[in-house]
């Protein structure tokens, strides 16, 4: 009796070794990770010139100009004019719901003191609705 006790203990353990690496395993690569405009900062040295990286924050007020090379713009840690900030060349099409202070998510990389994007997330609450037809957005 005691065998079956040890061996039912034993593959118990096993069951759950095996269900949490599955798990987790899974998790991680599904997981996206950014950084913000202040862990950025403090590691440029980490991300050189060309390697990418995802970097979230808040889109600064006022601070979005339509160029022709791209749509240039300030993100910040937080929505005070004091926190770290970020300027960007957003290259690509912007999402729709792209505007002043709200929160983005972009990928891309440093071109000297710039983050030069190609990708862009957009934060929106729940109450998401898509653009009329005229152009206007709620």
């Amino acid at each position: 009796m005691k065998r079956y006790r040890l061996l039912v203990i034993a593959l118990g353990g096993l069951v759950l070794v095996l269900l949490g690496l599955l798990m987790f395993g899974n998790l991680n690569s599904n997981l996206v990770y950014y950084l913000t405009p202040q862990e950025a900062l403090t590691k440029k040295a980490e991300f050189t010139e060309g390697r990418r990286f995802q970097l979230g924050g808040f889109v600064r007020a006022n601070s979005v100009v339509r160029a022709p090379d791209g749509l240039r713009f300030v993100v910040a840690t937080g929505t005070s004019p004091e926190s770290p900030s970020i300027p960007v060349l957003h290259r690509g099409a912007p999402a729709q719901l792209f505007q002043s202070g709200i929160g983005v998510v972009l990928e891309g990389s440093w071109r000297g003191a710039r983050f030069v994007s190609d990708t862009m997330l957009i934060k929106h609450d729940e109450n998401y609705a898509p653009p009329q037809s005229g152009g206007e957005q709620r």
